[in-house]
C-alpha cells in the first residue's frame, strides 16, 4: 500500500501537469499539503524582488498579509538562509508575521530556482499546537514544494 507521502508525490505531478490556471493548481498543491499531516494551513506563496504574495492557501481563513515585504517575517529568514525554517512556539519569535491569530508553530519552506541560485517561492505551513513541526516535516515539503517546481518557474494557464 502506498504511503500517504508516495500518494502526495503522485499527486503534485498531476496537479502541475492540469491544464487549469495556476492560481486552481497552486491551491490544489496547498490542500495536498496541508492533507498530508492534518496541517491548519498552508500558504503558497511567490517571492518577487521586494515582495512576497499569497498565490493560494488551504486553512480556515486567508492570510492576514496577502502581500509583504522581502523583509517580512519568519520568510525573510528562509529567503536569507535559503532553506526551510522551523519555529515551534511563534510567540516567542519577534520575527513571526502574524498570518492566522491563533497559530503557535510555523513552517516556512524555502523554493530554490532550478539552478539554486535564488529563492522563487515559499510555501507556508501554520499549527495551532506549539512544537507542532519537525526535521521530517521540512523534508517532506521540501520534496513536494522540488516536484512542483513549474508551478513557480512554467505557470503557463492564465488565471
Amino acid at each position: 500500500m502506498d504511503s500517504p507521502l508516495q500518494f502526495a508525490r503522485a499527486n503534485v505531478e498531476r496537479i502541475v501537469a492540469a491544464e487549469l490556471p495556476r492560481s486552481v493548481r497552486a491551491k490544489a498543491l496547498a490542500e495536498l499539503i496541508r492533507s498530508l499531516r492534518s496541517y491548519r494551513w498552508v500558504g503558497i506563496y511567490e517571492v518577487g524582488t521586494k515582495s512576497v504574495a499569497a498565490i493560494a492557501w488551504s486553512g480556515p481563513d486567508a492570510p492576514t498579509y496577502p502581500v509583504f515585504p522581502i523583509t517580512g517575517g519568519l520568510t525573510s529568514a528562509a529567503i536569507r538562509e535559503r532553506k526551510a525554517i522551523i519555529v515551534g512556539d511563534v510567540r516567542t519569535n519577534p520575527r513571526y508575521l502574524t498570518a492566522l491569530g491563533n497559530t503557535l508553530s510555523e513552517m516556512i519552506v524555502a523554493l530554490l530556482d532550478s539552478g539554486g541560485n535564488r529563492v522563487i517561492g515559499t510555501i507556508d505551513v501554520e499549527s495551532e499546537f506549539a512544537r507542532a513541526f519537525s526535521e521530517e516535516h521540512a523534508a517532506e515539503c521540501e520534496e513536494l514544494a522540488h516536484l512542483a517546481l513549474p508551478l513557480w518557474t512554467f505557470p503557463s494557464a492564465p488565471d
